[in-house]
């Protein structure tokens, strides 16, 4: 019987969400980063089931180096998540190369160093990804509203990813100074399996997320006088109510703000002091009023009144229609339709 092994399957795995991903975005939509990410990790675990299932050892450096490239393709993904005048120049896309060269000249000058060099990069890349995600979900300006909340999780998720990743990494280190690698191959497949978990699941997240591309995509960001809070909800709310933006299901805190005519930061703070919630939250409150509206005036389906609000996934749509209503659509349309007839 031919052996298989656990790695092999996962990268089968891999290789089949990165084809459903791509047959099922629009070109510019897509999550290039991501899906790097993912055809990395599937050659990654080629590489895990030829060298731990049929022992090639001459691969043993070759998994160090690709390791090395994961953690920036992870940083790179969320940065697509936010507006390219927040990430910094173009040259610091050179910088997140450093650790792959780094990995690269310890393999040929000090490989007894590359464990304790992926560690220290996947923590600090794991501490970049938190500091990115310390200001909420508006951090993440330039996915749709709707997706938002669950691509603030996935990045938290990643970070946490990250850190279980030196947990294995240490605990190959221990199983060498105690067994003398004895439970390597264990200890390694079932760190690549849990990586499948973890990067599918975020990938699938962060690539649903992200919005078509607009031209004119410039704003400026610093205008001449900042107006009050109240005069910033106002605007804001005038956007969403007179022009219908907020039923747009590519809308971005981004793109509210070049509507707007004001900086983005500027929009989060007044939402957040004004209304004590997250722009996506602010926004879908108008998108759960306009589906309410549709519930108790039409005969309208509840699919077809989520989409015609601005929401896209009947997860998210059931979801924040509980946060508004604490009911579920169904459930709310026969209450306020008996109401109505009552009355």
């Amino acid at each position: 019987m031919i052996f298989l092994p656990l790695p092999f399957v996962v990268a089968l795995l891999l290789l089949t969400l990165l084809a459903i991903i791509v047959r099922g975005d629009e070109p510019e939509r897509r999550n290039w980063p991501f899906l790097a990410l993912i055809a990395l990790c599937a050659l990654q675990s080629v590489i895990v089931g030829l060298r731990w299932g049929y022992d090639v050892t001459a691969l043993k450096f070759v998994l160090p180096v690709l390791a090395s490239g994961a953690p920036p393709l992870v940083l790179a993904s969320f940065h697509s998540l936010i507006r390219r005048e927040e990430r910094g120049g173009p040259g610091g896309a050179w910088i997140h190369a450093t650790p792959t060269i780094g990995v690269l000249l310890l393999v040929l000058l000090a490989p007894q160093y590359i464990d304790f060099a992926l560690i220290v990069e996947y923590v600090g890349y794991a501490l970049a990804l938190l500091n990115m995600a310390r200001t909420g979900t508006d951090a993440l300006d330039e996915a749709r509203f709707e997706g938002a909340v669950a691509a603030y999780r996935a990045l938290v998720i990643a970070a946490f990813s990250l850190c279980l990743s030196t947990l294995f990494d240490l605990a190959i280190i221990l199983d060498f100074e105690w067994t003398k690698g004895e439970n390597i191959g264990l200890i390694v497949s079932n760190a690549n399996l849990l990586g499948l978990l973890f990067i599918g699941g975020t990938a699938m997240v962060a690539d649903r997320a992200r919005a078509l591309p607009v031209a004119n995509a410039i704003v400026d960001e610093e205008p001449a006088s900042l107006p009050q809070d109240r005069e910033i909800l106002d605007r804001i709310d005038h956007l969403l109510v007179s022009q219908k933006l907020a039923r747009d299901e590519n809308l971005t805190l981004s793109r509210l703000a070049r509507r707007a005519g004001l900086p983005a930061r500027q929009i989060s703070i007044a939402v957040n002091r004004l209304a004590g919630k997250n722009v996506s939250q602010y926004i879908n409150d108008f998108r759960i009023a306009e589906a309410c509206r549709l519930l108790r005036e039409t005969d309208m389906s509840v699919t077809s009144a989520m989409l015609e609000s601005g929401f896209q996934t009947k997860s998210n749509f059931n979801r924040e229609f509980r946060r508004v209503t604490a009911l579920s659509p169904v459930a709310w349309r026969e209450q306020n339709r008996a109401g109505a007839l009552a009355a």
